[in-house]
């Protein structure tokens, strides 16, 4: 299965936190079905079926959520020269 990128999953959620936050679902026309498309493209981000499991399952990907999938975050270790890339002891 394809998985999205976190930062895409970021953007999803805050999006449909927004909306729900504005109260979208008893709203314009427009404001339902852009809660609805969020939610439907959250469900297809995550291989899921309802909106909580969505929510739990993107957020689960993000950065920090486990502390064994942070790699890509952490700072890289600084290079130590080879033993004959060392200058020359004075």
């Amino acid at each position: 299965m394809l998985m999205a990128h976190p930062a895409v999953l970021q953007d999803l959620i805050a999006q449909y936190e927004a909306l729900i936050l504005l109260g979208a679902e008893d709203s314009t026309p427009q404001a339902r079905q852009r809660l609805a498309d969020i939610t439907y493209t959250l469900c297809v981000a995550t291989g899921t079926r309802d909106i909580d499991m969505a929510l739990i399952a993107a957020r689960h990907r993000l950065s920090g959520a486990r502390p064994e999938d942070d790699s890509l975050l952490q700072e890289p270790q600084p290079r130590t020269p080879a033993p004959a890339e060392q200058a020359p002891a004075a």
